[in-house]
C-alpha cells in the first residue's frame, strides 16, 4: 500500500510503502480505536445503568420493609392497648367477683348453712372422666368476646343473688316482727292472764299479763323487734318498758330493777332492755309482761306459746 503526502505549502508530494503491518496499524488507528472507545462508552453506560436499576430496587424493598415496621408497631401498640383493655376489665370482674362471694357468704349465714353446704372461700368443685383430648386454636379465640359473655352470666348472677337477698332480708324482719316466746331465758309463770285473787287485797282482780318468776338482776328480753315507745315508772308497775312493733302491736315489760333502753331506741328480738327486779306492787322477783292488739289488752299465752316462723 501507498502513501502519497502532499505539502499544501509548497506543493510537492512524497510516497511513502506502507507494509502488512503498517497498514494493520493505520487500520486500527482509523477505525478500531474509536469503534473500541464506542463500544467501552456502551458498556460503561450499560453497567450505569444497571447499577441504578438494582439502587432503585433496593431503595423500593427498603421502603417496603420500613413500611411493614411501622406497620408491624402500630398492630403492636394497638395489641397493648387492647391487652390493657382486658386487663382492666378483669381486674373489674375479679373485684365482683369478690363481691358477690361476700354476698354469697352472707346469704349463707342469713339461711343458717353454716355446715360446709356452700362455701365461697374455694373455688367449685369439678372433675370427671376424660371424655377425649382437644386441640384449640387460642388465634381464633375472641377474648374480648368471651369477657364480655362472662360479664353478662355475672351481671344475671349478680341480680338474682340481689333479689335473693332482699327476699332474706324481708323474711329476716318478718321473722325479728314475730311475736313469740317468753321475756325470760329462764323462769316459770307465777301468774296468769284473767280474773285472780289480788296478792294484796285478797280480792277478784282482772290481770292484764303474764308473771314470770325468775332470779333478780337476770335479763328481760323483748320478744320481737320494735321501738322502745316509753320507759320510766309508772304507778303499780314500777319500772316499765313499753316497745312498739308495728301491725298494731304492743307489748310491756314491769317490775323492772333497772330499764337498759331509752324511749326511740331500736331493738332486736332477743335484745335485753331491762333487768329483773321487784319494783312497784311485787311480792317477789319477776317479770309483768303485757301484749296490747291495737289498743286492747291481749292474753299473751298465745303468744308464748308460738314458735319462731
Amino acid at each position: 500500500m501507498k502513501v502519497i503526502l502532499i505539502s499544501g505549502k509548497h506543493g510537492a508530494s512524497r510516497s511513502i510503502e506502507l507494509g502488512r503491518w503498517s497498514r494493520a496499524l493505520l487500520s486500527f488507528c482509523c477505525l478500531g480505536f474509536p469503534l473500541g472507545m464506542m463500544a467501552i462508552g456502551y458498556l460503561a453506560g450499560q453497567g450505569s445503568e444497571a447499577s441504578a436499576l438494582r439502587g432503585a430496587t433496593l431503595d423500593t424493598i427498603q421502603e417496603g420493609l420500613d413500611q411493614q415496621t411501622i406497620g408491624l408497631e402500630a398492630l403492636q401498640d394497638k395489641a397493648e392497648l387492647k391487652l390493657q383493655a382486658l386487663t382492666i376489665n378483669l381486674a373489674e370482674l375479679q373485684a365482683r367477683m369478690t363481691r358477690l362471694d361476700a354476698l354469697g357468704e352472707h346469704l349463707t349465714a342469713m339461711a343458717e348453712l353454716g355446715d360446709g353446704e356452700f362455701d365461697f372461700s374455694q373455688p367449685p368443685a369439678m372433675g370427671g372422666p376424660l371424655a377425649g383430648e382437644y386441640s384449640v386454636d387460642f388465634s381464633s379465640v375472641d377474648l374480648a368476646g368471651e369477657v364480655s359473655s362472662f360479664e353478662a352470666r355475672l351481671d344475671n348472677r349478680e341480680e338474682q343473688l340481689g333479689i335473693l337477698e332482699s327476699l332474706f332480708h324481708n323474711q329476716k324482719l318478718a321473722d325479728e316482727a314475730w311475736l313469740s316466746g317468753q321475756p325470760v331465758a329462764k323462769g316459770w309463770v307465777s301468774s296468769g292472764y284473767g280474773l285472780r285473787s289480788d296478792p294484796f287485797t285478797g280480792r277478784k282482780a282482772m290481770h292484764n299479763g303474764i308473771d314470770f318468776a325468775t332470779r333478780e338482776g337476770s335479763q328481760v328480753l323483748a320478744v320481737a323487734a320494735g321501738v322502745v315507745t316509753w320507759t320510766g315508772r309508772e304507778s303499780g308497775y314500777g319500772n316499765l318498758v313499753e316497745v312498739s312493733h308495728g301491725d298494731g302491736f304492743v307489748t310491756r315489760y314491769s317490775h323492772n330493777k333497772q330499764n337498759l333502753v331509752s324511749p326511740g331506741d331500736l331493738v332486736r328480738k332477743g335484745e335485753p332492755i331491762a333487768l329483773v327486779g321487784t319494783t312497784g306492787r311485787s311480792t317477789g322477783a319477776h317479770v309483768h309482761y303485757e301484749v296490747y292488739k291495737h289498743g286492747r289488752s291481749v292474753d299473751p299465752s298465745s303468744y308464748v306459746r308460738r314458735t319462731r316462723r
